[in-house]
């Protein structure tokens, strides 16, 4: 009989570590029966035109549309581990080269579309020669009726451009890059381009880029702004990321740097 509280408490003691034990391995036991979250698949579709596939940066593929491996899409691509990943993005396209031909990669499992268009269709190229060749008089000609182009005609070749893409991959997150400004305005030796002129060139990207980031809004788009990312690295500058005439095609586009740290990190920035 003197020994029955001994063993009363020896039985609580048993009952409470017992108790003890089984609260603790339910988590566990629950957390090993949780299912494995697995990463979302994405399919990305990289669209538009030269400043899309890579003209500046080299070397490029095999087609005619000048495609380097060094351009943001092609290195967005491989630092995400993509699912899949597609690159029609040609030199040199406009607005309808997309509609017509580029979406055709596009698809309801497709998640993710970037494209940089409307430049060409603004006549980025003949612009860019009136300037560089050409008068001060031409030059101003010439960027006057690229803005008048950019705020009159091209917000309805975006829409048309940035519906169609929606329809062929409506379930696909659409990130519209800018283009950058192209020069810096300070002393650039004696046979550069004016600094008047390259104040009306990197003008006349402002009102494309406003344009742009506009209809993309009105899309429901991500517009992702370049001109920050190459600030200080334009023509002239000390460190430039944009190629000056040094070759014809290339001229005035980025270069492998202007890829890899002005384009990639403005589309990092929006995709996280």
């Amino acid at each position: 009989m003197r020994h029955r509280p001994l063993a009363r408490a020896l039985t609580a003691l048993a009952a409470l570590a017992a108790a003890t034990l089984g609260a603790a391995a339910v988590p566990a036991a629950a957390h090993a029966e949780r299912p494995r979250v697995q990463a979302a698949a994405v399919n990305y579709v990289a669209l538009g035109d030269s400043y899309s596939s890579g003209v500046g940066a080299g070397p490029y593929d095999l087609s005619t549309c000048l495609r380097s491996d060094k351009s943001y899409a092609p290195l967005w691509a491989a630092a995400h581990a993509v699912t899949s990943f597609a690159f029609p993005a040609c030199g040199g396209a406009v607005t309808a080269d997309v509609i017509g031909g580029q979406v055709n990669a596009l698809s309801a499992g497709t998640t993710l579309v970037t494209i940089t268009i409307g430049g060409n269709d603004a006549g980025f190229a003949d612009v860019m020669t009136s300037c560089r060749f050409g008068s001060t008089s031409s030059c101003e000609s010439a960027v006057a009726g690229a803005k008048t182009f950019a705020t009159t005609e091209l917000p309805g070749r975006l829409d048309r451009t940035y519906a169609a893409i929606r329809n062929r991959a409506p379930n696909a997150r659409l990130i519209v890059l800018g283009y950058p400004r192209l020069f810096e305005t300070t002393s650039c030796g004696l046979l550069a381009m004016s600094s008047y002129k390259r104040t009306l060139l990197n003008e006349a990207a402002d009102v494309l880029a406003s344009v742009t980031a506009g209809r993309a809004a009105a899309a429901g788009a991500t517009f992702a702004d370049t001109r920050p990312y190459f600030a200080g690295h334009g023509v002239c500058a000390a460190a430039p990321w944009i190629r000056d005439v040094s070759g014809v095609i290339e001229a005035y586009h980025p270069n492998a740097d202007g890829y890899r740290h002005g384009y990639l990190r403005a589309l990092t920035a929006v995709t996280g």
